[in-house]
């Protein structure tokens, strides 16, 4: 039997602070300090240009939350700590933050939360808006966190029998996803639709990457402009949650049409099981989409396979990409 006690619920309201705790961490490039000076606080203070009282307070916080170990006065990182938060580190995924807990998107869920629960999803388009500039952060800031997943794609990818030559990449954001196939796949032509201001972001990924000569760019909304057609893969990764289902079907038999008669739609989405609580991040995703869409959802492998199969998909096949929270589904017609 668990022990009955208040901190969980205190924890949870008080869940802000760590929100601001791991903000400043970020913005100091506390954790790249840490290990630079071998946990020594006052050279840390040093190095961050901050108060030895604030550092202390702040790290002995982030020890609490599990970011940091503590040995006397001596501060050390946890592996995860080391991996995704030095910029030191390849993995380095601190950026995220500039996304994921700006204020305009922490504004969708602590100003009115009351609201969207009651209302079954944000009032209005949320984030959804055309040309809303969070994209622009989004692309900006998110490419740490899709980087596996990217990889995970790629590699799927690898194992078909045949390699894709035209490539389209809906809502490409970042752009990295088509990029990193242009990239393994040399005779891929991918283009990719978005947003103008957000494709200038993922034209710069192309450049860097060094295929920008076979990326192409379609602007527009998703659901407005022309897709083209025969394309041999059709990207829609972490777009679908955005809606209800019915969007979703949509979405998929406009895929369907797209595609060259073998070609193949691969959507990339957090997929919760059937309990739909289960396993912790897909399922809270939910949550997400309810404060800041009208109608999106973190939908099932189930609900994955429905509606690809309303949408003329036959097959519909789940596989999930770890290390990462998130799964591949892919969609043929044969």
């Amino acid at each position: 039997m668990s022990e009955v006690s208040p901190a969980h619920f205190i924890d949870t309201v008080l869940g802000y602070q760590k929100t601001a705790a791991i903000k400043t961490a970020i913005a100091l490039d506390l954790f790249t300090a840490i290990a630079s000076e071998d946990g020594h606080l006052e050279k840390i203070a040093v190095r961050v240009k901050a108060s030895p009282r604030g550092v202390r307070i702040l790290c002995d916080y982030l020890t609490v939350h599990g970011f940091l170990t503590k040995n006397g006065a001596s501060y050390g990182l946890t592996p995860s700590t080391a991996t995704f938060l030095t910029t030191s580190s390849p993995a380095w995924m601190g950026g995220v933050v500039e996304f994921m807990a700006a204020p305009e998107m922490i504004s969708h869920w602590l100003d009115d939360p009351v609201s969207y629960v009651r209302n079954g999803g944000a009032k209005g388009l949320g984030n959804l808006e055309p040309d809303n500039p969070q994209w622009v952060t989004f692309a900006k800031a998110m490419i740490p966190f899709v980087s596996l997943v990217v990889s995970g794609v790629v590699e799927e990818v690898r194992r078909w029998s045949t390699t894709p030559k035209r490539v389209l990449d809906v809502a490409a954001g970042h752009g990295m996803f088509g990029i990193q196939i242009a990239t393994a796949f040399p005779d891929a032509e991918v283009t990719a639709l978005d947003w103008k201001d957000v494709l200038s972001v993922a034209v710069e990924n192309a450049r860097a990457a060094g295929v920008e000569a076979h990326f192409r760019t379609l602007v527009g909304s998703a659901f407005d402009v022309p897709w083209g057609s025969d394309y041999d893969l059709l990207l829609l990764t972490n777009f679908l949650h955005h809606f209800d289902r019915d969007t979703c079907v949509s979405l998929l038999a406009r895929s369907r049409h797209a595609l060259a008669e073998s070609g193949r739609c691969l959507a990339v989405d957090f997929v919760p099981n059937s309990d739909r609580v289960s396993p912790p991040l897909p399922a809270a995703f939910s949550f997400m989409m309810l404060g800041s869409t009208p109608g999106g959802d973190a939908y099932t492998a189930a609900e994955f396979t429905d509606m690809g199969r309303a949408a003329g998909f036959p097959q519909v096949t789940v596989k999930p990409l770890p290390p990462t929270p998130q799964s591949v589904i892919e969609f043929r017609q044969s």
